[in-house]
């Protein structure tokens, strides 16, 4: 004896009816896809020619937002990394933030064997898009991402002064706190970083890419920190370390950079400066550790303007802020609000101050 068919229950009430229809109504539909988010972004330039994506932008006592900044050449899959502070954990903290996506990563990845597990985005930029490294000097917060990463890393240069090299050599990638990454110093080398020494003033080409690098010393605490010109089609950008003042009324590495770099400010080929601002006015002269203030900040470029003709001559220069100390106390103030407003009550020399923030993008 065949059974009947169950037939599904009726609604017995206005609220069981309801939900019948509704269910109905949705019954079969797709749920709609999440959105993926989609970071901050400051177009800087009508015609920008490079992305600047900060992996981290702070300087401190918290770890997981330190000084790495990416400039990408736009619109291509080709960038350099200015210090590496932090690095993994900065590059998937920009994926999951959307900052990852409009890089034109190639449909077939490059490097991987058939047999090896994909990578996220965050992994590819870091294997494709990063073709070399600009550290400026070896403090750890300028560091660390990059001793950290290094295992999951492919082969690329590194280029820095000689001091900056003999300090990672010696106290990083030394087979004690690290394997030797590198192709100098203590055996074994396991030869994945290629050391590239540089000259002051003098421009070295990335393998690969159409970058054209060039370095200059800078002062800072008891060792050699450096300034990056990046340069690529004609276009380039300037990234300093940490940096000391000048002494007043006694010319020093900031002016001998300013010197350097005034022709291509002049010309308007170079539109973009990343220099630190580690605290605000508030800090006592004594516990500066061999940093600037917006006082101090503006002093060196009203120098820079002086280089370049005049307080005028600097008028649309971008200068993005980077480094700002992160602490645990309880300010008054938040130390990035503060370093903005009095940089702007000083400025009399029309430049645009941005504050660099982690996994926003600049197109400058």
């Amino acid at each position: 004896m065949a059974l009947p068919t169950p037939q599904p229950s009726q609604p017995r009430n206005f609220f069981e009816r309801l939900l019948y229809e509704v269910r109905q109504e949705f019954q079969g539909r797709k749920r709609p896809q999440p959105v993926p988010p989609k970071a901050p972004l400051v177009q800087i330039s009508h015609q920008p020619h490079f992305e600047i994506l900060p992996l981290g932008s702070r300087s401190g006592d918290i770890d997981g937002n330190l000084s790495a900044y990416m400039v990408r050449a736009l619109p291509l899959n080709e960038a350099i990394l200015c210090d590496a502070g932090t690095l993994g954990g900065g590059l998937k903290f920009c994926e999951a933030a959307g900052a990852l996506a409009d890089i034109p990563l190639p449909h077939t990845p490059a490097n991987r064997a058939e047999s090896d597990a994909p990578l996220s985005v965050a992994g590819r930029v870091l294997t494709e898009t990063i073709r070399a490294y600009c550290i400026s000097h070896a403090h750890l917060d300028h560091v660390a991402g990059l001793v950290l990463t290094s295992p999951d890393d492919v082969p690329k240069p590194i280029y820095m002064l000689p001091p900056t090299q003999e300090l990672i050599s010696a106290h990083l990638f030394n087979n004690q706190i690290w394997g030797n990454m590198g192709d100098k110093g203590p055996a074994p080398q396991i030869g994945k970083y290629h050391y590239q020494a540089m000259e002051t003033g003098t421009g070295l080409g990335v393998p690969g890419t159409g970058f054209t690098l060039q370095a200059w010393p800078l002062a800072h605490a008891n060792l050699t920190s450096t300034a990056f010109e990046l340069r690529h089609s004609g276009h380039s950008v300037l990234y300093l370390g940490d940096t000391a003042p000048d002494q007043p009324d006694s010319p020093g590495a900031l002016h001998a950079l300013w010197e350097a770099v005034a022709p291509r400010i002049k010309n308007g080929t170079l539109s973009t400066i990343l220099i630190e601002t580690t605290y605000p006015n508030t800090q006592p002269a004594d516990k500066l550790r061999s940093h600037l203030t917006p006082q101090l900040l503006l002093a060196t470029l009203h120098d820079l303007a002086a280089v370049c003709g005049g307080r005028h001559a600097l008028r649309g220069l971008t200068v993005i802020i980077t480094h700002v100390k992160e602490t645990f106390a309880a300010l008054p103030e938040n130390p990035q609000k503060a370093i903005q407003r009095e940089l702007e009550e000083g400025n009399n020399m029309g430049i645009r101050f941005i504050m660099a923030q982690q996994a926003t993008r600049y197109l400058v």
